[in-house]
């Protein structure tokens, strides 16, 4: 069950005439605050407040939660009436965790709208569905995994089955009205771009445009092609490094090297002495074929850590296997404190599991289909929601959309980009060169955003000075690039 612990938190996902959301009560007062992401001591200074929805809109007078929301306001003293809501990933990342250490990429958007930051329920300060109860068992006793997925299920408050994306795209609208905007522009990265296209869907009067970052249409089961995408974004890589000549000459074959590595793995699993990557004391970690596997895939995210894995991979064939080791402790403990299980397992057991194929997509990728195994094996115990019988057709808008994607992104490819705006005929799609999952932030694309969202319309908008991205150097020591 090691393996399924650590793809828990990998991410790294109506008509149109649907009824209004319920009316929230009058909002708390709001208060300074300051967000900032776990660990880090800046911050950005913000207002905050608590919005009060009801668990289930089927009962609007029965069980309230409360929503936790901040507002960073708008720089300028003419600022527009219109909003940027931010919509975090995962599923199971709060937004007022996720999006600190990247609101100074905003600043442009921020000289005259509002950014606002809402933890979807669920998550964060939103009633969080958490998990309190330490790492899933290291085994491979299904019964014992199934009694821990009860445990949670017991100790979370409320009924999980109400946790889903049409729920939370109800919530952001009652915010929108209890703040007083009229419309709102939405940016939503990874998953949350399935809950901005949903909020399109159901509010169609209310979006008035709509930034989609690592595109998770309606009609991707997520971790379904998880195995496929990562394949293709580690071939690329490969391929890449093949065609840098220091690399090329650093690290030949790579793709044979780490086809043994794992192999090996799967033979006899690795018990690896070295320094805990976080606190510098001994420790002992297992390596296994699943959890090299995902490790990879999880530095396969962005192109600073892509530039480490022909040095991480060609290191642990060779015999050394401390550096992976403590990537793999890095990354798991890392997301494991920005993600409520609870959240991610209503999502994916309401609106993804049920629609996995069953046979395998990519059985020869080194992935294979553990993803989907992982993230389908909490639902056996785990109460599933309803989702609308047409919530998997694509998403039907007018609203303006800017359609971002990264050329490596291993879970959320640009063909992905590509689906989603053969029904959004207002959109425009930009796949950003040598980059991973998640892209507003890098390069030129803050001031596209920004540029955007002012004009209401991705008409005429200037894209060449994307064609000036680029991936990193490979790092072809530990010294650095070329070193």
């Amino acid at each position: 069950m090691r393996r399924l612990s650590a793809l828990f938190v990998c991410a790294a996902l109506l008509a149109a005439c649907a009824a209004p959301a319920a009316p929230a009560e009058q909002p708390a007062a709001r208060e300074s605050c300051r967000l900032s992401a776990p660990g880090a001591e800046a911050g950005v200074a913000a207002e905050c407040l608590t919005v009060t929805v009801p668990e289930d809109y089927g009962e609007p007078g029965g069980r309230q939660i409360g929503l936790r929301v901040a507002i960073v306001p708008a720089i300028g003293r003419g600022a527009a009436g219109d909003p940027l809501f931010l919509l975090a990933g995962g599923p199971g990342q709060a937004a007022t965790a996720t999006f600190p250490p990247l609101l100074p990429s905003l600043e442009q958007v921020r000289q005259e709208r509002d950014l606002v930051l809402v933890d979807q329920r669920g998550t964060g300060g939103s009633h969080p569905l958490r998990c309190a109860l330490g790492e899933a068992p290291d085994d491979s006793d299904m019964e014992a995994f199934r009694a821990w997925v009860r445990q949670c299920r017991e100790g979370v408050q409320g009924d999980p089955a109400l946790y889903t994306t049409e729920a939370a795209a109800r919530d952001l609208d009652v915010v929108r009205a209890a703040l007083g905007y009229e419309r709102a522009n939405l940016l939503g990265v990874s998953y949350g771009t399935r809950l901005a296209l949903t909020y399109a869907r159901l509010f169609p009067e209310r979006a008035r445009s709509l930034v989609l970052d690592g595109v998770a249409p309606q009609e991707m089961a997520i971790g379904a092609e998880m195995g496929r995408d990562a394949q293709r974004a580690l071939d690329l890589i490969f391929a890449r490094c093949a065609a840098e000549p220091a690399c090329a000459a650093a690290f030949p074959d790579l793709p044979g090297r780490f086809a043994s590595l794992l192999a090996r793995l799967a033979a006899a699993p690795a018990t690896v002495q070295l320094d805990d990557p976080f606190t510098g004391e001994p420790t002992t970690a297992t390596l296994t074929r699943e959890l090299a596997a995902v490790t990879v895939q999880s530095l396969s995210y962005a192109p600073e850590t892509a530039a480490l894995l022909p040095l991480l991979i060609h290191t642990a064939a060779e015999g050394n296997l401390r550096p992976l080791a403590a990537q793999q402790l890095l990354v798991s403990r890392q997301l494991a404190e920005t993600v409520d299980l609870g959240l991610r397992f209503s999502v994916i057991c309401a609106e993804d599991a049920p629609f996995y194929p069953p046979a395998p997509l990519a059985p020869d990728s080194y992935l294979g289909d553990q993803a989907a195994e992982a993230l389908a094996a909490p639902c056996a115990e785990w109460p599933r929601g309803a989702v609308a019988a047409d919530f998997k057709l694509p998403v039907e808008s007018d609203a303006p959309a800017l359609l971002l994607s990264g050329e490596l992104d291993p879970v959320t490819p640009p063909a992905n980009g590509e689906a989603a705006a053969r029904t959004l005929p207002n959109s425009i799609h930009i796949v950003a060169p040598g980059q991973g999952h998640n892209v507003f932030f890098r390069g030129c694309l803050p001031a596209l955003v920004a540029a955007f969202v002012e004009a209401g319309s991705a008409e005429g908008l200037d894209t060449g000075c994307v064609e000036g991205l680029a991936a990193p150097p490979f790092f072809t020591s530990f010294a650095g690039p070329g070193a």
